[in-house]
């Protein structure tokens, strides 16, 4: 087994690809076993963090930690969650978005905050040539929350 607690130090890595290499072995991880769930508190507390591509790896963790979430932490942090999808940082909301119908199979009780959140989402802030594909991202996520 990997060295959890060495894999969520890396994740805040200034190397990038250092901290990518361990977010994909956590998300892979996770998708196992319940290992990474007890580190649930860390990428809460960074999806507050200035830089993006923590932000970011934060709501990938949460969303793939969400089949263990048997305490209901995501329920108590939802609507933190849910403000990413119109995030400063577009790559981070799609990220998000592409995010939450993975949050819905495991959570079905989440999915009306998460519908209502997609249809009020106003991605007009971003530039012309990124507004379509959050578009796009929003229209894919509710579709894909509608068939489950």
């Amino acid at each position: 087994m990997t060295n959890i607690p060495e894999l969520i130090e890396g994740l805040k890595n200034r190397d990038d690809k250092k901290a990518y290499q361990c977010l994909k072995q956590l998300q892979n991880e996770s998708a196992f076993s319940v290992a990474v769930y007890p580190f649930f508190h860390i990428f809460v507390e960074m999806l507050s963090d200035k830089n993006s591509y923590i932000r970011t790896r934060a709501l990938i963790l949460i969303a793939a930690n969400a089949k263990w979430d048997t305490d209901y932490k995501i329920d108590e942090i939802i609507d933190s969650y849910l403000k990413h999808i119109t995030d400063d940082k577009p790559i981070t909301a799609r990220q998000c978005i592409k995010a939450l119908p993975s949050i819905v199979k495991n959570k079905p009780d989440l999915k009306l905050d998460i519908e209502n959140a997609l249809h009020k989402a106003d991605p007009t802030k971003y530039k012309d040539s990124i507004r379509p594909l959050v578009e796009k991202d929003i229209q894919k996520a509710l579709h894909d929350i509608e068939n489950f």
